[in-house]
């Protein structure tokens, strides 16, 4: 204990001059004012970021006058749900009234009650280490649901009974999911158990919400831990079905272990080449689209699944199968249309470099290779690297070196051809010159054509561009 309070000291110490500041502005006002939750968790972890959350006794109007004159700049998006936020210098703050969210069976939003004592404020928090706060500015600790020994612990427990906390916000259960996997904490077994019975219940929250959740488990620094809870509890088959389905299948490239096992192991493994993504000199950070496109390539087995005679299973066109499969899902959580792009092509291209060989490609196959990831070749590097699993330490070698030789080949091509922006040898204008034509479709059809020949032979000067577009052209009008 004398440990932990050491460390929240040093931690109040470094932001001491935001929050003394703030503090005596509330005390001056008659008000209490308490940093609470997940800043205190960190603080506790030595891992205290600029964002700072307080709760309050001061209503939101009240909380705003108090901002203002203080703070850079005040915000209010968050006034429907008590919160106020503003800026002062580096750091992010936002002060919410004591509260309470209920939600109603039918409805997928919160109702909001103001509240009036710390005490209730914090028992209907998501997790006793959630549930902590220090006053401010006296630096007093309040921990009334043993939240520090919870933390000592690593366990996620709810304050009160986890039926009641899930039951007001459902989404606390994959909130569990998430602390897991980013703490590295257990989830106590009666938690579990609540998540289990009351899985369903997670469909009244908003797709948006779901999503956001999500993406914060997958980016964080043990994303099976939380992925595990998920499916084990019954949330996956609400929130992301296509991944409990895995576990149905046996994959026939990896016989020892099922596609389910196969598609985590694909996970950990993408994370560990995330540098690759990263710039010169900067530390790597969580890709969430090669991640999530790692745990979404195989999702097209199960229904892609054919047992033939000698007992071996295949999952023919699984890729293609899977890439829909995937768009349709990240269309369901409200994602982007740039990342639901992204993922469903590496997926669908997950499969390509098996038809490399040991190098039986051409230099046009590599070309097109190069063409249709796009601004994706280098999360397909990952991806396709990541899914060697094989226990089979020669085949794996040999897979390695295989995929070496084409990235070599790939950046010889580069550097002589400039790959990442092949265009055709001839414009549009140029097409119309020589051919004589205005614009419209014999332009494009043109272009294409330019595009394909110069896949299939590298680049050609203009004389034997301009030779092969005249001799396609008189091929047309014969």
């Amino acid at each position: 204990m004398a440990q932990v309070q050491q460390a929240v000291a040093a931690e109040l110490d470094r932001i001491g001059a935001v929050i003394d500041e703030l503090g005596a502005r509330f005390a001056g006002a008659g008000h209490e004012l308490y940093l609470v939750g997940g800043p205190v968790r960190d603080a506790m972890l030595g891992r205290l970021q600029n964002d700072l959350d307080f709760t309050t006794d001061a209503r939101p109007e009240q909380t705003e006058r108090l901002l203002k004159g203080w703070a850079d700049a005040v915000w209010d998006m968050g006034r429907a749900f008590g919160t106020i936020g503003c800026r002062k210098g580096e750091w992010q703050v936002e002060i919410t009234t004591f509260r309470s969210e209920t939600y109603d069976p039918s409805s997928r939003k919160p109702d909001v009650d103001f509240g009036d004592s710390l005490a209730g404020d914090l028992g209907r928090r998501d997790f006793t280490v959630n549930a902590m706060a220090v006053s401010i500015p006296d630096r007093r600790f309040e921990d009334p649901y043993g939240g520090v020994v919870d933390l000592a612990h690593r366990v996620l427990r709810t304050p009160g009974r986890p039926e009641d906390s899930f039951s007001d916000d459902p989404l606390r259960m994959m909130r569990a999911a998430r602390f897991s996997a980013q703490l590295g904490f257990t989830v106590a077994p009666e938690v579990v158990e609540a998540m289990r019975a009351m899985a369903g219940r997670i469909e009244i929250i908003s797709a948006e919400r779901v999503r956001d959740e999500l993406v914060k488990l997958v980016c964080a620094p043990f994303p099976r831990r939380g992925l595990t809870l998920l499916v084990e509890t019954g949330l996956a088959d609400h929130v992301l079905p296509e991944l409990p389905a895995l576990a149905l299948e046996s994959d026939e490239h990896h016989r020892h272990k099922d596609v389910y096992e196969h598609t985590l192991t694909v996970l950990e493994q993408a994370i560990e080449m995330e540098e690759r993504l990263t710039p010169d000199g900067e530390p790597p950070r969580p890709d969430f689209v090669s991640r999530f496109a790692a745990l979404m390539h195989d999702v097209g087995k199960p229904r892609t699944r054919k047992f033939v005679g000698d007992g071996t299973v295949t999952f023919h066109h699984h890729d293609v199968v899977g890439a829909k499969i995937t768009r349709k899902r990240m269309k369901a959580l409200r994602f982007s249309n740039d990342e639901i792009e992204a993922v469903s092509k590496l997926v669908e291209l997950h499969l390509r470099f098996h038809g490399y060989g040991s190098g039986e490609w051409t230099d046009s196959a590599v070309r097109r290779y190069v063409r249709d990831a796009g601004d994706q070749l280098e999360r397909l590097h990952i991806l396709t690297r990541a899914d060697c699993t094989t226990r089979n330490a020669r085949k794996a070698a040999r897979l390695r070196r295989t995929y070496d030789d084409l990235e070599a080949r790939i950046e010889r091509l580069s550097e002589e051809e400039e790959l990442a922006s092949i265009r055709p040898d001839l414009d549009g204008t140029q097409i119309m010159e020589i051919l004589g034509i205005g614009p419209g479709r014999e332009v494009g059809e043109a272009y294409k054509f330019l595009l394909e020949l110069r896949m299939d032979e590298g680049p050609q000067d203009e004389e034997a561009a301009r030779a092969a577009l005249l001799a396609w052209w008189g091929q047309r009008q014969a």
